[in-house]
């Protein structure tokens, strides 16, 4: 039931914020429901493919497709009447983010026993949604901004992953996840939290190398 639920309401706030998206982007109703739906069920089905779980998710239970579309169509109503659309977008997007990295990877986990496998599954299923609602609604992508995105799925499934191996059991280590995980992207949002970065460094002059 506890997982169930943690599914529904990942779909629903990733629809909700490929909603968002479209609103800005200024859609029509038909725009809204395609964005909100590639954005609510893109990670799950990633997830599904990789593991080989078919069909995927939304075609065995068509209730996460109504749920995108129902999601799009209160969106598409009430967005006009949203101030900060897209810092909502944001933090939405993270509260998804927190719930899906703990569905990957309890499913990930079911499928092979492989914490490894989790971990992986886990941070794929809470990112790509977000990943290809950028890309189509042609916005700065989440993997290019500054502040930590797929970091945080990472330890958010990591801290799962761990916690049900200590035999904590699903409860527990569902809440784990999902706090760590919101906790640093939240952090990330709030007080701009990155990690070390690559900073490029100029080569060696030729009269340097010694011949």
């Amino acid at each position: 039931m506890l997982l169930e639920l943690f599914d529904y309401a990942g779909v629903a706030v990733f629809a909700a914020t490929g909603a968002l998206a479209a609103s800005r982007k200024q859609l029509d109703l038909i725009g809204f429901i395609f964005m909100g739906s590639i954005t609510g069920i893109g990670g799950g089905t990633l997830r599904d493919l990789v593991l080989g779980t078919l069909p995927v998710f939304w075609v065995l239970n068509p209730n996460y497709l109504l749920v995108c579309g129902a999601v799009a169509v209160i969106v598409f109503f009430t967005a006009p009447h949203l101030e900060s659309r897209y810092r909502l977008l944001l933090w939405l997007d993270a509260i998804g983010l927190s719930a899906y990295c703990v569905i990957g990877a309890v499913k990930g986990l079911a499928a092979t026993g492989s914490p490894t496998v989790a971990i992986v599954t886990g941070t794929l299923t809470a990112t790509f949604g977000g990943i290809l609602r950028d890309v189509v609604a042609g916005e700065p992508s989440v993997l290019l901004r500054p502040e930590i995105y797929v970091t945080a799925a990472l330890a958010g499934a990591s801290a799962f992953t761990a916690c049900d191996a200590l035999g904590l059991g699903l409860h527990l280590s569902s809440a784990a996840g999902v706090f760590t995980a919101f906790t640093i992207r939240g952090g990330a949002l709030k007080f701009g939290w990155t990690t070390a970065r690559y900073r490029s460094r100029p080569g060696r002059h030729p009269d340097e190398i010694p011949n």
